[in-house]
């Protein structure tokens, strides 16, 4: 009798509970309630019980129907490593730069068509002109010509791309010092079978 009282050592081929720190994934049915049984029993299986149940385990419930499983694990992002931080901000900013050229380039084309500039110019040089000579007063087309807007967008793209990536890994750095003192970010992944 007293044999029941002690401990059962684990099959050998088990994994050791809490190996690395972290536990085993757990696995609801769809609907099966999240927290203790009626009865204060444990929700959790016994010591010798397998974690997950078995594959046929669904299909028996709900009169032959199979019900989906949802596998929870909860996970810690504890260092972003700036190297990779680096390369992947470098390529997006690179991206942005490209969009915000491209839209300069497509909104210029756009209002030039519509005649914008022409009458924009064409104001000016009625505002700012000598009046009856036509000469003097302001051309707009030597602010926003088209070679001018795209130098200036190029130029914000460049220094775009070196602010966003310098930042991005200033922000790793920064992120992995607090994680050191906080324990990281806890994320909690579901997968649904």
């Amino acid at each position: 009798m007293s044999a029941m009282g002690s401990n059962v050592p684990p099959p050998p081929n088990a994994p050791a509970p809490g190996a690395g720190g972290y536990s085993q994934p757990t696995t609801y049915t769809k609907g099966q309630p999240r927290g203790g049984r009626a009865g204060g029993a444990p929700a959790g299986p016994g010591p010798g019980a397998p974690r997950r149940p078995a594959p046929s385990a669904p299909a028996q419930q709900g009169g032959g129907g199979a019900m989906g499983r949802l596998r929870k694990a909860r996970l810690r992002v504890v260092k972003a490593d700036p190297w990779s931080v680096m390369k992947v901000s470098f390529l997006l900013s690179l991206a942005i730069g490209v969009i915000m050229i491209v839209a300069a380039a497509v909104l210029w084309t756009t209002l030039d068509s519509l005649g914008v500039f022409d009458s924009v110019g064409k104001t000016l040089k009625d505002v700012t002109g000598s009046g009856t000579g036509g000469t003097g007063g302001i051309n707009i087309m030597d602010y926003v010509g088209f070679g001018t807007v795209i130098t200036y967008t190029a130029l914000i793209a460049v220094v775009d791309v070196v602010l966003l990536t310098a930042l991005a890994t200033l922000s790793a750095f920064i992120y992995n010092a607090a994680a050191g003192f906080t324990g990281g970010i806890e994320l909690t992944l579901a997968e649904e079978e």
